[in-house]
């Protein structure tokens, strides 16, 4: 009787239509969202949309193991993360894989081979003085510009008269030798205001730190410089390796002409965390073309002015400094005035684009890290749409049996699981469509599987309910009592059940990387889900169903038939005996 009444009480205070408004208000909002944001499908990871993944492993230099620890690790993806953005991909994704891989998705649409130089490239930058250059081959330095000779540019770009290349301050198109620095090729000017006194740097003679020590290396380099061969690509990426930036090197560079030619070179003089910034600019006034310019940080003016004031004093080719750019020198300006302005620009052929790719490396920094290139994986767009065909297929056919099952079982309450299902696919497909743009989600085969799991645990919710319901039918008791006196129950079983999915879905998005994470993210996106829409819109949406003469009737069809499901006869109200009456005494 007390429970009878306990549960009426429930059915009479509940408010069903708040709890559907609620969610319907919910949907609207983020499907406007989602329409606003301009991205109304979720982002496709590599495997189904297509694209290249790049798998970097670290590698140690010597007697510096301790180097690749977290810290690091994390320094080298955020490097690479803007690196890949510079390129215009907003779509990337870098993150570590273990203690000392990262692993690269770039989607479809990008240069993958340009992207792999960019994410991997160290870009440990120097400006270090030239203490003596040859052709590699054999034969004589090119001379400096000015001379009327054609001159040889490092980087590879095509002979151009020395003459050309007189570097100019910002302010004046002044063709003045006495206040130009001009390089091979290239030159280095600044960006600024040139000092237009070139009697200035007379008072200060060379610095011999500037230029490694001495005029002469010591026999072992000089040994090394003799044997080097730049012409073999072994030996290059072998050149100067192991060499701190505090001793001096060895080095290779292309010229313009497609010789290689071979360097000694002093110490670093400039660092590339000197550079503060640097951008590709398409020079108009003077010529150039496509230029890179550089803003030196405090320290960095202050360095770099001090060896352009030593080299100016010095004759060829003793009045250059490298740019070493990995252990390669891309460009070798003479000098012959000091820099002062903290800005420089290095000009010459650079097409736009490798202008470009050196302002990126040179604006993010070095990473902290050497990497190799493990593996790197192509997907094309027709294996990827294939692949999502399959696993679409794989989730209608799943949806389908459990449909069926609902169908067949339940019959009108599959009405209400099957309506349930569908909100709980819409609110996954929006929120997925949102979390694209804005935390980076994919949608990858691992996390499509996850989805489909999901509809099995999302259908086991409506069924624990369904059966509790069914409990208290078979108990004697009329549907919407046994609504009520269900849903306590049938609630603490469907938490702790989705509790534990949710508990094993972040383990595993925790304890593993790359496409697993996305399994698990789902399968804890959708076990979340299911808890909002069984609270929010199953038992709401029952509730509503049980005040309806199909259901409350009993209906054979309804799923609820007492008969079909062996009732007991209906619990009966009983008064309880009155007292004996007590007679008085005569």
């Amino acid at each position: 009787m007390a429970a009878l009444k306990k549960g009426r009480n429930a059915s009479a205070t509940s408010k069903p239509w708040r709890s559907l408004a609620l969610i319907l208000i919910a949907i609207v909002a983020l499907t406007g969202g989602m329409f606003a944001s301009g991205h109304t499908a979720p982002r496709l990871g590599i495997d189904l949309a297509g694209g290249t993944s790049i798998t970097l492993a670290a590698v140690p230099e010597a007697g510096q193991e301790s180097a690749i620890n977290k810290t690091n690790m994390d320094t080298a993806v955020s490097i690479m993360e803007r690196r890949v953005n510079g390129l215009g991909v907003s779509e990337a994704e870098v993150q570590t894989q273990g203690d000392r891989n990262i692993i690269v998705n770039i989607p479809k649409g990008t240069n993958s081979k340009q992207a792999r130089e960019q994410v991997g490239t160290t870009a440990k930058l120097y400006f270090r003085p030239v203490i003596t250059t040859e052709l590699a081959g054999g034969g004589a330095a090119p001379q400096p510009s000015g001379t009327g000779e054609p001159s040889a540019d490092p980087s590879g770009d095509k002979a151009t008269d020395g003459a050309s290349q007189e570097a100019t301050d910002g302010s004046s198109a002044s063709a003045d030798p006495s206040a130009s620095a001009t390089t091979q090729g290239r030159a280095v000017t600044d960006a600024l205001k040139a000092d237009e006194s070139p009697a200035a740097t007379d008072e200060a003679g060379p610095s011999p730190s500037a230029t490694g020590g001495a005029a002469d290396p010591d026999a072992k380099l000089q040994e090394a410089y003799a044997k080097l061969d730049c012409t073999k690509e072994s030996v290059r990426a072998t050149a100067g390796e192991g060499a701190k930036a505090t001793d001096p090197t060895v080095a290779c560079g292309q010229n313009s002409q497609g010789q290689w030619q071979k360097y000694i070179l002093g110490p670093a003089a400039v660092d590339g965390t000197d550079v503060d910034e640097a951008d590709a600019v398409l020079n108009t006034t003077s010529g150039a073309g496509w230029t890179v310019t550089m803003k030196f940080t405090g320290e960095g003016s202050k360095k770099f002015a001090d060896i352009t004031g030593q080299l100016a004093q010095k004759q060829s080719p003793q009045n250059q400094f490298a740019i070493v750019l990995d252990g390669e020198v891309v460009s070798d300006p003479y000098v012959r005035q000091a820099l002062t302005g903290g800005n420089a620009e290095i000009s010459g052929n650079f097409t736009q684009q490798s202008a470009q790719d050196l302002a990126n490396m040179l604006s993010y920094g070095a990473l902290p890290l050497t990497f190799r290139e493990d593996s790197v994986t192509t997907v094309t767009a027709a294996l990827g749409g294939e692949q999502l065909q399959a696993g679409l297929i794989a989730g209608a056919i799943g949806l389908a049996l459990v449909i069926l099952y609902l169908l067949f079982y339940y019959r009108g309450l599959s009405f209400i699981a099957i309506a349930s299902l569908l909100v709980s696919a819409a609110l996954t497909y929006v929120i997925m469509s949102l979390l694209g743009p804005t935390i980076g989600f994919a949608l990858n085969l691992p996390a499509v599987c996850g989805a489909i799991v999901a509809i099995g645990i999302t259908a086991d919710s409506f069924i624990v309910y369904f059966e509790r319901v069914r409990d208290e039918i078979r108990e004697g008791r009329s549907l919407r009592p046994s609504v009520e006196r269900a849903w306590p129950r049938a609630r603490r079983t469907i938490l702790v059940s989705d509790f534990v999915s949710f508990l094993a879905a972040a383990v595993l998005f925790v304890v593993t990387v790359g496409k697993v994470q996305g399994f698990a993210f789902t399968l804890g996106l959708t076990t979340v889900l299911d808890v909002v829409v069984v609270f929010l819109f199953t038992k709401p949406l029952l509730t509503l169903m049980a005040r309806r003469k199909f259901f409350a009737s009993g209906h054979k069809w309804s799923g609820l038939d007492p008969k079909a499901l062996g009732a007991k006869p209906p619990l009966r109200r009983t008064r309880r005996p009155s007292a004996p009456a007590q007679t008085k005494e005569a």
